[in-house]
């Protein structure tokens, strides 16, 4: 992405937008002149209803806009594949297809922590649990899903690959962690056994620093057509590489679930 479309008087489409993080995503983004998309109208936020499965409608909806964050998906990582083959993966589809037909600079994909995951967890069944002693996950790894949740998020950023290397659209995939607030997360860790808490203290992703992240997604200049980034908070128990989302995007995480667990 060139100087002059770094600037915030770009147009921005966020699906998902009433979403969790679609929410930060709307902070983040508060000088850039935003078009927001959920799957159901809500009173708090001036959004426009869309089906990311329905093709037309994605094209119709991304009509003037510079950057897609496409963040709408089916977020459960117990879903059948039923569950996640319509919003996930055509939805994916769609997305990048859309942005190509109408000339958009740059998709940021949401994708997930659980399409890397599965070497981790301590069994199968239990894909929100880390064990003692993790792998460490780059970017460049091989996939390691842990459910049809992220199989879905394997699918979407080969699509982003695929749309970068054969179209030159601009993708940034990231690996989003868990956003939680400071008391979401000590209320959660109380819940949870050891590698329960090994984990969200691992994918600890803090509202401020989602909103670093998400603007640096949107506005940094990328070395390459696709990057593949992790975004979570500077956790000391982290076992997914930040460096190459530091280095890729000038996101500089200020927050760390040890401070907030162990003070």
């Amino acid at each position: 992405m060139s100087a002059d479309a770094q600037s915030t008087d770009r147009t921005v489409a966020i699906t998902g937008a009433s979403g969790s993080v679609g929410r930060q995503t709307i902070e983040a983004l508060s000088e850039y002149e935003c078009r927001l998309f959920s799957h159901s109208e809500h009173d708090d936020l001036d959004t426009e209803t869309l089906e990311v499965a329905d093709y037309d409608a994605f094209v119709d909806a991304l009509e003037g806009a510079d950057v897609l964050v496409h963040l709408a998906a089916n977020p459960s990582p117990t879903a059948d594949w039923n569950e996640v083959r319509e919003p996930n993966i055509d939805g994916a589809y769609n997305a990048f297809e859309a942005a190509l037909e109408n000339g958009l600079e740059r998709v940021v994909f949401a994708s997930s922590n659980h399409a890397v995951n599965a070497d981790n967890v301590v069994e199968p069944t239990r894909v929100e649990t880390t064990q003692g002693n993790p792998l460490v996950v780059r970017p460049d790894d091989s996939p390691s899903p842990d459910s049809y949740y992220g199989v879905s998020k394997v699918f979407g950023e080969a699509m982003g690959a695929y749309y970068a290397s054969r179209h030159g659209l601009e993708v940034v995939n990231l690996r989003i962690g868990w956003l939680l607030s400071a008391d979401e997360l000590q209320a959660v860790c109380a819940e949870r056994d050891g590698s329960g808490e090994r984990y969200a203290r691992a994918m600890w992703l803090s509202p401020d620093d989602c909103q670093r992240l998400l603007e640096a997604s949107v506005s940094a200049s990328l070395s390459q057509h696709a990057v593949t980034a992790h975004g979570i908070s500077n956790n000391a128990d982290r076992f997914l590489s930040l460096t190459e989302t530091i280095q890729g995007l000038a996101y500089r995480p200020r927050d760390d679930s040890s401070a907030v667990l162990d003070e």
